[in-house]
């Protein structure tokens, strides 16, 4: 398996592929933008290897321990985690919960701190409409950049992609290679 320096060698090494070909299929410099913003950190912080102790994982810094329940769920290069698709997916709806609950704290800690200051009564309604205007905005969010999310979500795919491809490719010269040995011996 390659190292986590070689890994964000390759990645930062097909950047200029991934952006000349994005630009290529699109002709759009803002999903171009989009696609390759999300490449580089799909590739440096946000692919497989966040189910290990990585580079990845430290470059989180003091919001790294948001990943510890992921790390301690996943068996390392398991397909839920390096697997195609499946693997940025589940990721970014780990990652969307994390918002969520923070998003929760913020609203329902803003609504109880407004009614112990006394501009409120009671701080269910504020929270109501602090929860409805945040689903709101997200709803609107997809549908007005439908295709900036998909862009998104396609550059952090390929910078995983680059990530998990280099494992496999290692992984299968080092059995061909263990192989050879073998029968050498044999």
């Amino acid at each position: 398996m390659p190292s986590g320096r070689t890994h964000d060698s390759i990645t930062l090494w097909s950047l200029p592929f991934v952006t000349g070909g994005v630009f290529v299929l699109t002709q759009s410099g803002n999903l171009t933008l989009i696609v390759s913003g999300a490449f580089l950190m799909g590739g440096l912080m946000f692919g497989p290897d966040l189910d290990i102790y990585s580079q990845q994982y430290k470059r989180w810094g003091l919001l790294r321990w948001i990943w510890l329940p992921y790390r301690k769920s996943m068996r390392h290069r398991s397909f839920l985690s390096h697997g195609l698709i499946v693997g940025t997916i589940g990721r970014i709806l780990y990652l969307a919960i994390w918002i969520a609950i923070f998003s929760s704290i913020i609203i329902l800690g803003g609504a109880i701190a407004q009614q112990l200051l006394g501009t409120i009564d009671h701080w269910q309604t504020p929270a109501q409409h602090g929860f409805m205007n945040s689903i709101g905005m997200v709803k609107q969010s997809l549908q007005q950049h439908g295709n900036e999310w998909i862009a998104g979500t396609i550059g952090l795919e390929l910078g995983a992609l680059s990530h998990s491809a280099s494992d496999w490719l290692v992984s299968g010269y080092k059995r061909i290679k263990k192989r050879g040995k073998k029968r050498a011996k044999g």
